[in-house]
């Protein structure tokens, strides 16, 4: 399964905002992936004072993967060229290199954005 960037955020401050099911997949999943660009997305968000963390932003996401033996994806020329060729209904491109990764690698996401429900992709809410 791979994690949207607001499920990373909420599995590393203690789960509070995933439901109960996204816990359990998350705990009975055989490998949980991150794509490479939730960390530009909280980053930057952290850069412009939107996301408050305890620490810099490339400490606080390596710690994050390694605490919960979370798997990176890189962002790929092939993830991108993917992200390019999905239908326009999600206009947010970190989201549509989410959904590529999640196609590409056959993935089923955590999120609770319901654009994703729009795209062949199964979700865990």
């Amino acid at each position: 399964m791979l994690l949207d960037t607001c499920a990373l955020i909420w599995l590393a401050m203690g789960g509070g905002q995933l439901s109960a099911k996204a816990k359990q997949a998350i705990n009975e999943a055989a490998a949980v992936y991150v794509s490479s660009i939730s960390a530009f997305e909280i980053a930057y968000a952290s850069a412009r004072g939107r996301l408050e963390l305890p620490c810099d932003a490339e400490r606080w996401y390596f710690e994050v993967l390694d605490k919960h033996s979370l798997t990176e994806v890189l962002l790929s020329a092939k993830i991108a060229i993917a992200s390019t060729r999905l239908p326009m209904v999600h206009n947010d491109p970190c989201d549509r290199f989410i959904i590529a990764t999640a196609q590409l690698e056959s993935l089923s996401v955590v999120t609770t954005d319901r654009i994703f429900r729009k795209y062949d992709i199964a979700i865990i809410d």
